[in-house]
């Protein structure tokens, strides 16, 4: 039987960023009784880059190293497994920003991002000449003779 290290088997995946999930992914199919593994005394560095919200800079995080058993099976289940983990990272991320590189790329269509612009900046003039009528109206031609509502003489 060949074996071979979880952490060498991280190497074969497409997306290095979703070794996380595919470290959790194999875990699980090792608990249900899926794949065949036991614990290394040994530890090894996700290839994932982490980022700290708020912080600069980036992390790895280290995980406990696993044998496992290279069958037919573990075959089909990783490649599975690799596809869907391709796949969510796509569908995941929807959009891209809007950014000049972006645009200059063609990742981010600029015909619709300038008619979406065009659109809110509409509404909201609109909203500033409604809100602009409102006050005036408001007002009622009722100006203040400036004597702060007190009655001269007594």
């Amino acid at each position: 039987m060949a074996y071979k290290k979880l952490s060498e088997q991280l190497q074969e995946l497409d997306n290095p960023q979703r070794s996380d999930a595919f470290v959790k992914a194999f875990r699980e199919a090792v608990r249900e009784g899926k794949i065949e593994a036991t614990y290394l005394p040994e530890r090894f560095t996700l290839p994932k880059q982490f980022s700290r919200r708020g912080a600069e800079g980036t992390y790895q995080r280290d995980s406990r190293e696993m044998l496992f058993e290279v069958t037919p099976a573990f075959e089909k289940w990783f490649n599975q497994t690799n596809a869907e983990l391709t796949a969510t990272a796509r569908s995941r991320g929807g959009q891209p920003k809007a950014t000049a590189e972006n645009i200059e790329a063609g990742l981010v269509d600029f015909k619709a991002l300038a008619e979406e612009t065009r659109k809110k900046m509409q509404a909201s003039f609109e909203k500033g000449q409604a809100l602009g009528k409102s006050r005036s109206q408001s007002s009622g031609g009722k100006k203040s003779s400036g004597g702060r509502g007190r009655v001269k003489g007594k």
